[in-house]
């Protein structure tokens, strides 16, 4: 934690490439010793005790998330938009409501009215909303007044930071801030499943938990270097298979699009687009395609995976969590 606290406060001042240079390395000394875990952890496909399926008998959700980082994640908003639709898909677009970019009313306005869902992106996205108790108590608060303002159902932290405790002191309907596994991640904690859960704390209503499923686009082609989108693949088969929840995060700002200059900051947008193609030709008719916000209202409307959702907020579906993890 401490270590990690540090490199908060020294990432401002650390260039760009350096931090990718000591992640890549850091990731391909992992690689090996992590094979039995990633990109699939044989026990998260454990089907949930009181578990009843997916709406319509489909045999897996399919759910597609954006963290929108900065301005130039901005910028390409509605392109992304454009091109999910015109391959009969939609999104999610998290934004940052106090970071680097101020996100226009005009461009949530639309982007909901066309189906996307717009949703909570952190406060600043600087790694230190779970700095400390008080400090998360004061920026919920803030992130509150964000979520009615723009009217979004959820959340996700930066960095893919978690305290499924602290969580109950936001007044939303699911959080995406977990993964079913992920070692290279800052806190690699997994939630150990790849169906959502609910969170639940006496007195208080709880939310959804909505884990990511597929592996980031950032780990995969820039800290990894992928040239292809086959890891993708072969997990949303698995993840199929399992009937589970296949959510992807995919971030605006590292698409590159016809026309654009490639750079170490960006990977091809047609690898996005050969996923988006794979799960409608290949699994046509089988996958139950939805929003983060209608994962979490079918979980709650249907009172499914009793067993989970009493849980206690301290722990999740797979293995004990440590909520304090991120404090």
């Amino acid at each position: 934690m401490l270590t990690r606290d540090l490199y908060y406060q020294l990432k401002p001042h650390s260039p760009w490439r350096l931090r990718l240079a000591a992640r890549r390395f850091i990731a391909r000394r992992k690689l090996d010793s992590i094979a039995d875990r990633w990109p699939i952890s044989p026990v998260a496909g454990t089907v949930p005790v009181g578990w009843r399926g997916w709406p319509e008998e489909r045999e897996f959700a399919f759910v597609i998330t954006h963290d929108v980082e900065g301005p130039e994640g901005v910028a390409k908003c509605r392109k992304l938009a454009e091109l999910e639709a015109d391959l009969g898909f939609r999104s999610s677009f998290n934004f940052v409501p106090e970071g680097s970019y101020a996100v226009a009313p005009e461009l949530r306005i639309r982007l909901a009215a066309e189906g996307f869902e717009v949703g909570i992106h952190d406060l600043h996205h600087d790694g230190k909303l779970y700095a400390s108790s008080g400090r998360f108590q004061k920026n919920a608060k803030r992130i509150n007044q964000y979520a009615r303002e723009w009217c979004a159902a959820g959340f996700r932290s930066g960095f893919m930071l978690h305290n499924l405790d602290w969580l109950h002191e936001l007044e939303i309907e699911y959080d995406a801030s977990t993964f079913d596994t992920d070692p290279f991640e800052p806190q690699p904690e997994g939630a150990g499943t790849i169906f959502p859960f609910l969170v639940s704390r006496p007195g208080a209503p709880g939310y959804v938990e909505l884990p990511y499923t597929l592996p980031q686009d950032s780990t995969l082609f820039l800290v990894l270097g992928e040239k292809s989108p086959a890891i993708w693949m072969h997990k949303l088969d698995w993840v199929a298979q399992c009937g589970g929840m296949a959510l992807v995060n995919v971030h605006p700002d590292y698409l590159c699009f016809p026309g654009e200059k490639p750079s170490a900051r960006t990977f091809p947008v047609e690898h996005y687009v050969s996923l988006l193609q794979h799960v409608r030709d290949r699994h046509r008719g089988c996958y139950w395609h939805a929003l983060p916000r209608s994962v979490a209202r079918f979980m709650r409307s249907t009172s499914q995976n009793p067993k989970v959702r009493s849980r206690r907020s301290g722990q999740r579906a797979g293995a004990p969590i440590n909520s304090t993890a991120a404090a």
